[in-house]
């Protein structure tokens, strides 16, 4: 299918995350990538701890888990509302890097089915994510049967929309763009957890492909992925049965590195990563060409979304040409795109960018983006 004319929105001032700083404006270049790699890391800690070669670690390896637990053992300050910031700060990164280590099975709403990816054990969390059973894989699903036959977990109905983040990200960073699709589709829309970190990219797709299989087979699934939530995506789609990769209607790719990571290759070189780096982490530093051969092209209408500055420069001081501070945006592309829209928005931002949001909805109902895209609140 041969691609439209690509969009582009204007030039605009980002949208705010994580407090009053926009990302890559105020911050500079420096936090701006410790930042980017490092999500939810607060501005000051991302200042003064940049990226330095690791020391060989025990047992699995885990460099950035590693820096951040030695921040989050950072004496805090004596000032009662950084105090609370920072507290809050430190909540939200425990159950981001526990969130690395976990997988779903089985999503029904917000109820699901999880696998921890080292020990396999198994457990169901409700909607606020409270653990409700524990135990082996036969168990928990046949706990989630009981659940779901006496109504405690509402039965999946209709289209349904899956949202999955990216590398060293939990589903909570979906969380702006799934609140807002919530509103704005009609369809049941859902966040798939995987341990992006710790397993590999047939792990991912094959978990996939578990969480589609407990959804009604006459359902409609459309497809919202993050960086290498896409790359996910097109790997269940070289695995799914024929039946289910029918069953896709629309994708949307947000800021996917189609072609592989300039940027991860860089770090993995510059700062001493080779040796730490592991799952679909390291498949896609070191064995990208052998990943891109057992990547689909979705078989449905898509679209790419990529974040760039629309000039030679792009948002990273390390990467040539345009980008979004980690993937660039000829990087994003991927023959037979139906639509592509370029957004000057960070990486870490799409989700909550008005623009990418609006974007997103526009595709999924009508399978083309906006003409023009809504500037970014102030």
């Amino acid at each position: 299918m041969k691609p439209d004319v690509e969009r582009r929105t204007g030039d605009r001032p980002r949208f705010p995350i994580g407090g009053s700083t926009a990302a890559g404006r105020v911050a500079g270049p420096g936090v701006a990538h410790s930042r980017e790699m490092f999500p939810g890391l607060p501005a000051a800690a991302a200042r003064d701890r940049r990226p330095s070669p690791l020391p060989a670690a025990s047992g699995r390896r885990r460099p950035w888990l590693a820096l951040l637990l030695a921040i989050a053992a950072a004496p805090a300050s004596a000032d009662d509302a950084v105090a609370a910031r920072d507290a809050g700060w430190l909540a939200a990164f425990r159950r981001s890097r526990e969130a690395l280590c976990w997988t779903d099975l089985a999503v029904h709403h917000d109820w699901r089915v999880q696998r921890h990816s080292g020990d396999g054990r198994c457990r169901i969390l409700d909607p606020t994510d409270d653990t409700v059973r524990e135990g082996s894989h036969e168990d928990c699903r046949r706990a989630f049967a009981a659940l779901s036959a006496d109504g405690t977990i509402p039965r999946p109905d209709g289209p349904t929309v899956i949202l999955l983040h990216g590398l060293g990200e939990g589903r909570d960073s979906m969380r702006p763009l799934a609140e807002h699709l919530k509103t704005a589709v009609d369809a049941t829309v859902i966040c798939f957890g995987y341990a992006s970190v710790t397993a590999k990219l047939d792990d991912h797709g094959a978990a996939l492909a578990e969480v589609v299989a407990g959804l009604p087979a006459t359902a409609r699934i459309s497809f919202v992925g993050h960086s290498l939530g896409n790359i996910v995506v097109r790997r269940w789609l070289a695995m799914a049965d024929p039946a289910d990769r029918e069953r896709v209607h629309r994708v949307v790719m947000l800021g996917p590195p189609n072609q592989g990571s300039r940027l991860a290759r860089m770090a993995a070189g510059l700062w001493g990563l080779a040796d730490h780096v592991e799952g679909s982490a390291r498949e896609l530093v070191f064995d990208w060409p052998q990943v891109a051969s057992q990547l689909a092209v979705p078989p449905c209408d898509f679209g790419i979304v990529a974040g760039g500055k629309g000039d030679d420069a792009g948002y990273s001081t390390l990467l040539a040409g345009d980008d979004d501070a980690v993937v660039c945006v000829d990087e994003t592309r991927l023959p037979g795109a139906r639509d592509f829209l370029l957004v000057p928005v960070h990486h870490a931002a799409m989700m909550r960018d008005p623009a990418v949001q609006q974007a997103t909805v526009s595709f999924l109902e009508t399978g083309r983006f906006p003409v023009a895209a809504p500037q970014a609140a102030r």
